[in-house]
Formats: C-alpha cells, structure tokens, sequence
C-alpha cells in the first residue's frame, strides 16, 4: 500500500503535499495556542512529520522536519518571534524531528523495498501458475485434434488399407471437425495475445446483426446438433456500428460456452434488439448455471470452473469480455431463477434504419 502511494506521487508533489501538511497543521495549532502548551505543539508537529516519512522520499521528509523544527522555534517557543532555545529539553525536541524523520525515512525504505520483493515473488508465482494451466490446458485442447487429424491422415494414405467410400467420407469429415476445433483454439490464443499486448484494433462498420447472429450459429451448427437453438432477434433491427469479427468472435465464444456447459437437448436461446443508441444482446440457456462463487471469476484469463470436465483452455469468456470492453461496451454473468446461465451484452452505438427501409 505504501509502495503504491510512493509511486503514484511525483517528487515535486511529494515536496508539496509534505510542506502543506505542515503549514496547515502549524496554523491550526498557532489559532489555538491559548488552549494548547507548546510541548504539546511540538509532538503534533512531530507525528506529522512522522506520517510525512511513511510516504514520501528522505529529502520533502527532512524538509518538513526542517520546517517544523523553526516554525516551532519562532511560533511557540517562549519568548516567541525569537531563535532563542533556552531549555535542554527544546533543544532535544528539535533534534527529535530529524532523528525520527530519519528513522521513519529508513523504516519506510525498507518496508518498500520488502514489499517489491514480496509483489515480483507473487508476480512470479502467479505467472508460473498461468504457464502451468495453459500447458495442461493446451496439452488436452491442441493434442486431441491434432492426433484425429495425423490418425485420419494415416488411415487415408495407407496403401494396404482397404478403405469403402462411406469410411473415407468419414475420415474426412473427421479431418474437418478437427481442423475446427484446432483453428478454433489457435485463434483463442492469438487474439488473447492482441489483448495483451493492447493491439486489438477497432474496425467499425456498418453491420447487420440478424446476419451476424445468422452466420456465427450456422457456422456452429454442427456442433449445436444435440442442443436446441432458439433464435429471438428484434424484427427490423436497424444496422448498427460494430467490428463485425470481432463481434463474431465474442457471440461464438458465448455461444460455445453454453454448448461446453449444458446437457445434451438443453436450449440456447440468443437474442438481440436496440434501445436507447445501445445494441442489447443476451445468450442464455436452462442448463445447471454457474457456481455462484465463482462467477465472478469467469471472465478471468485461464479461469476453468473448479469441477468442469477435461477441455479449454479459459480463454473464451476472456476474450469475449474483451472484444465488448473494446467496443466501450459491458458483459455480465448471472444466474436465472428457474436455472441456467444468462449472459448478457450491452454496446453503445449508432444506428440506421436503412433495413427497417428495405423491408417496407
């Protein structure tokens, strides 16, 4: 905490803050000298001085101590307006404020330094924790589609194979679900590296969300075959201004998503409409939902739920949330009353009414 208040303050500032703290305190304790003696003044100014050194760099700290010590000489030592310290016990005072301004000054400095230590440890713990799920992540995801893919292969180009024309159709057919689910996983991990590394561009164009939503479920219509896909679009949703992939992107990972975690029959229903200059959409299914706590960790980096079976690589609601956030848009996670999840998406955009036009 202190090293973060440390960084976050210019030297300049730090000698501002320091020398004002001081000034305001000494005034206060000048209007209320006739209430107050002026040893007292001294320990106030000192514990000042003290909290000064808890925050700020050795140099605006001895300043402020410096400062102090003659304000209290010329302000409160009796006979005032006067540099005469007749007393030991002044005299020790004064010195007080730059041994404790230095002490605290070293303390602090340590503290810092054995916070930065314990930050970089837990930095490092934390990545090596990230490189270890994504391996085994990873390990699963890459490896099953490539040995359907290499053992396919191998079945199709064995000479001594006698191999019938429906086996080779399903072979191939094999071939393409994998190669799906491997591009599939290597653009997950190339667009989370654009995350990353703050080089995701916007392409804003005018897009048609019917045909979006369209083509990102028929796109995925193979692998929905064993769910119920219900379709709720707002009839003469206007075109609105959206990167037209990236959006596909975010409503496949969603959609996806609800596939990987529902039983086999379960609904997926997506909707869409406008209202407000804001594009709505929601993806929600009647499946068994997410535990309550830890949903507000799914749209972490790498984050698979504590119990789910073998596969992915946590990347997809990430991503997702980070595809909205770059539209300057929000993505929530709840739970519904009578069961299963509800994602919902909330973009600020433009609009045309340029389709409710055509279909006129």
């Amino acid at each position: 905490m202190i090293n973060i208040i440390h960084n976050k303050i210019s030297k300049s500032k730090q000698y501002f803050i320091s020398i004002s703290l001081i000034l305001i305190v000494a005034s206060i304790c000048y209007l209320l000298s006739a209430y107050i003696s002026y040893t007292a003044v001294a320990l106030i100014l000192l514990m000042f001085v003290s909290l000064n050194a808890m925050f700020f760099d050795i140099a605006p700290v001895l300043f402020s101590a410096f400062l102090s010590a003659i304000i209290w000489i010329w302000f409160f030592i009796p006979p005032i307006f006067t540099w005469v310290v007749k007393s030991t016990s002044d005299k020790m005072m004064i010195v007080m404020y730059f041994v404790v301004a230095l002490v605290n000054t070293v303390l602090t400095i340590k503290l810092r330094t054995l916070e930065k230590a314990a930050n970089k440890k837990e930095e490092k713990e934390n990545t090596l924790k990230l490189y270890n799920t994504l391996l085994n992540s990873l390990s699963h995801e890459l490896r099953t589609p490539i040995s359907t893919i290499l053992a396919a292969t191998d079945n199709l180009e064995s000479e001594n194979a006698q191999i019938s024309k429906d086996m080779k159709k399903e072979l191939i057919h094999e071939i393409s679900k994998a190669s799906i689910r491997l591009n599939s996983q290597v653009e997950n991990l190339l667009n989370m590296s654009r995350l990353e590394s703050d080089y995701v561009t916007i392409k804003i164009d005018w897009c048609d969300v019917n045909e979006l939503i369209h083509g990102v479920v028929n796109n995925l219509n193979e692998r929905l075959e064993n769910r119920i896909v219900v379709l709720n679009i707002e009839e003469n949703l206007p075109l609105c201004k959206l990167d037209f992939g990236l959006m596909e992107q975010v409503l496949q990972n969603l959609i996806i998503n609800a596939h990987l975690y529902t039983p086999t029959n379960c609904t997926i229903t997506i909707s869409s409409w406008f209202k407000n200059d804001h594009l709505h959409f929601t993806i929600e299914d009647n499946g068994p939902g997410f535990p309550e706590n830890e949903i507000e960790f799914v749209f972490d980096k790498f984050y698979r739920l504590q119990h789910s079976k073998t596969g992915g690589t946590g990347l997809g609601l990430s991503i997702a949330r980070g595809f909205v956030e770059a539209h300057n848009g929000t993505i929530t996670l709840q739970n519904k009353n009578s069961g299963g999840a509800f994602f919902s998406i909330i973009i600020p955009t433009e609009s045309s009414n340029l389709n409710s036009y055509e279909n006129e």
